[in-house]
């Protein structure tokens, strides 16, 4: 399952483990065309990472912590520190590659 991050949960949701995080707005198409890609790596990679999403509108201090410029944009996490940041839709191997090398 895909849990939504805002200001209130991020730190905690973060600071430990693998997280990717899939910044997204509601009226992007490129976002909603990744949404199913997310979702699906939810489910694979339940118990070994968090798949999350921050909505950049309700959330832009988080969205600025990242420079995030361009949405969608994935970054990927370890213990709260940034490993990978991929701007743009991109296959989903190519994010089940990048978390596989960080876990």
């Amino acid at each position: 399952m895909t849990l939504y991050l805002n200001e209130l949960n991020f730190n905690q949701a973060t600071e430990n483990g693998v997280v990717l995080v899939d910044f997204f707005a509601e009226w992007c198409g490129p976002c909603k065309a990744l949404s199913p890609v997310i979702d699906e790596l939810a489910s694979e990679f339940e118990g070994k990472a968090s798949i999350t999403k921050v909505n950049v509108d309700e959330n832009s201090n988080i969205a600025a912590q990242f420079g995030v410029r361009g949405i969608p944009t994935v970054v990927i996490l370890k213990n709260g520190k940034l490993e990978k940041q991929l701007v743009g839709v991109h296959p989903k191997n190519i994010y089940e590659e990048e978390l596989k090398k960080i876990m």
